[in-house]
């Protein structure tokens, strides 16, 4: 059986790849939120739709009844910017955490790209 000496082996490699992976991450998560920020502040204005959302049967029938069908999509709208923000939020906390780590992690991107 032939013996292993593993002090002379260096991980920093690894570690590096890792800490590249994770940036990669969280920079494309960061990507993600200020596009969703962007977003929720133009009032929903965008150049890209998804087609077609489902949504309860009986909320489209009785808005559209009730208040017409340009109120029932503003009222889907809205739901969807409610979830959309409550989604972005709990993406943040996962991501980042707090602004202080927001902001370290937004300094490495400023460096990167130095």
């Amino acid at each position: 059986m032939q013996r292993i000496i593993l002090s002379n082996i260096k991980i920093e490699p690894y570690e590096e790849i890792m800490n590249e992976n994770e940036f990669r991450e969280k920079y494309m998560n960061l990507r993600i939120l200020k596009s969703v920020q962007e977003y929720l502040k133009s009032k929903g204005t965008s150049s890209v739709a998804i087609y077609p959302i489902t949504v309860p049967d009986e909320l489209v029938y009785q808005i559209t009844q009730k208040e017409g069908p340009e109120k029932c999509d503003r009222l889907i709208h809205h739901i969807f910017r409610i979830g959309l923000t409550v989604w972005s939020e709990k993406l943040y906390n996962e991501v980042f955490g707090s602004p202080e780590k927001l902001e370290e992690f937004i300094d490495k991107v400023k460096k990167r790209k130095r």
